[in-house]
Parts: C-alpha cells; structure tokens; sequence
C-alpha cells in the first residue's frame, strides 16, 4: 500500500501563497498545510483556513530561523542572529548558521521548547487544531533541536511530526549535472541521512507519528509536472509526504525573504494538474492528511 500526505508549507506567509493553498487543496491534490504564526499574513492564513475544508489537516510550521520569535527577545536570545544588535528580534538567516550553533551547544533547548510552544498555543488559540509540526527549513531534523520541539508538541497535545528524511528518489544525471544547486542538495541531503534513523527514535520515545519519510525535499525550487510524475512513479510503499510550497509570485511576496519565488506559480500549476491527481490514481497511491496517519 502506498499513502501520500502532500502538505503545503508557509501557509501566513504572504495573502497570496494563502490564496494559492485554499486553490490546491479545493481544486487539486493538496491534503495538509502547515501555517507559520509569526508571517505577516497569519491573520488572513487563519480567516482562509476555513475554505480548506474537512479533509485538510493543518500543522504548525515552527519558525527558528530565517523569522521573528513570537516570544519577546530577551526570552530567546540564543536563537536570535548573534551578528545583530542585541534584543534585535531576528533569528539566525542561514540553515548552515544554525546547524552548527546546534552541534556545538549554543542553542538552549529550554528556549527551543519555550519558543516552539508559544507559536503552537498561538495558533490553537486562533481556533486551529493541530494535527502535526514541522520545521521552516526542516531545522527539526537535527538531534539537539528535535528533543526540546517534541517535548512542547506532545505537551500541546499535537500527536504527529513531519520526517524530513527519504529516499533520494531518482533524478535524470543529466538534469542533476545541469544544475549545480541541486547537485549540492543531493550531496547535503546524503549527509543528513545519518540523522535519519535516531530520529525516529526519538519520535517514538515521545510518542508521536511520523511518516516513512519526505519527497520533494530535494526538488524545491525545481519541481515541474515532469519531476513530480517521476516521484510518484518511484514512490516505495509506506505513507509518505510531498513537501511543496505553490504560491503567487505578486508584489507582497517581493517583500519577503525567501529565494522561492517563480516557482511557486509553477508548483500551484502542478499540484492543481488533472495531471497530477490521475498519475495517484493509476499507481493505487491514496491520498490522506495528518489526521489520517
């Protein structure tokens, strides 16, 4: 049997990636998203989450780097750019940044947890339930941060979490020696596919669900229909999910910082393709959200 979750994440970011996710779920393929509560359009993420309808599950897609806390400065000043002004209520920008600020003690997981649950109350006090978590920029993925992030999940009643690790499911050579970023992608991701296994332990030792793993982690920023149906062809067998970000590249999101910007547009044209929800259908692979794992 093969399940797949296809989640949207950075639902708040700007109206128009909003706009973008209510599409996909209502017209397409889209089962789950997961919203940021400290981007600038939480508000109407919050209003828009009622046209999602009963099959979509939603999560929190906690933010610890490249954002704002939701808790004042002085409550997490580990987790905020060193490089800034002090009390500047800025987190690290970069993944590598934080990585090794995570490996060499730096980050106080007291603050991690502390920060992880007030944007998760945020959002349940907003009316949201709460099916899953993940990370912007999957920063759960390394052991120090998982730990405290599990402990304000479970204390949040939230009973599942994203598993940022998969298979590095088949590219075309060509296409990989083509494009220099994804050839480094493939070669990071392969690097933390060490952390894989302790993860599920630990998932497990809190008493959260996981799927089997991501796909699409290594195509963002390059998915097309093509690479999509390519993936859905290679899918193992398991519950799975696609990690995807459509959206409306418009002038709001010129504001934000984010490298994705094109090909959200192209990533909404994808996941609302008769296309894509005919390719599920010929290989058997049924569709669920969070709530259903």
């Amino acid at each position: 049997m093969r399940r797949l979750i296809v989640n949207a994440d950075d639902f708040g970011m700007t109206r128009g990636v909003n706009r973008a996710i209510v599409e996909a779920s209502g017209q397409g393929i889209i089962t789950s998203t997961t919203l940021m509560a400290t981007a600038r359009a939480f508000d109407d993420a919050v209003a828009q989450a009622r046209r999602l309808g009963p099959r979509v599950s939603i999560g929190c897609h906690v933010i610890l780097l490249d954002g704002t806390p939701a808790l004042a400065p002085t409550m997490v000043p580990t987790l905020l750019d060193p490089n800034l002004p002090a009390g500047a209520p800025e987190f690290r920008v970069k993944l590598n940044d934080f990585a090794r600020a995570s490996f060499s003690g730096r980050l106080n997981p007291v603050e991690v947890e502390a920060e992880a649950m007030a944007q998760m109350q945020q959002l349940q006090e907003a009316g949201i339930q709460l099916s899953h978590f993940d990370c912007h920029k999957h920063a759960h993925m390394f052991p120090a941060v998982l730990r405290p992030l599990l402990r304000a999940a479970k204390s949040r009643g939230i009973a599942a979490v994203r598993n940022p690790f998969g298979r590095l499911f088949p590219l075309p050579v060509t296409r990989i020696l083509r494009n220099p970023q994804l050839w480094r992608r493939v070669a990071e991701l392969g690097v933390l596919r060490s952390f894989a296994a302790s993860f599920k332990r630990e998932v497990e030792r809190h008493g959260l669900r996981t799927p089997d793993g991501s796909v699409g982690v290594l195509n963002t920023g390059s998915l097309d229909l093509q690479s999509f149906l390519v993936l859905i062809d290679a899918l193992p067998e398991g519950t799975w999910e696609f990690v995807c970000h459509p959206g409306y590249n418009d002038a709001e999101l010129d504001q934000v910082r984010t490298r994705l910007r094109q090909s959200r547009k192209t990533e909404l044209a994808v996941f609302t393709s008769p296309d894509a929800s005919a390719a599920l259908e010929r290989r058997g692979v049924e569709l669920i959200s969070y709530r259903e794992l």
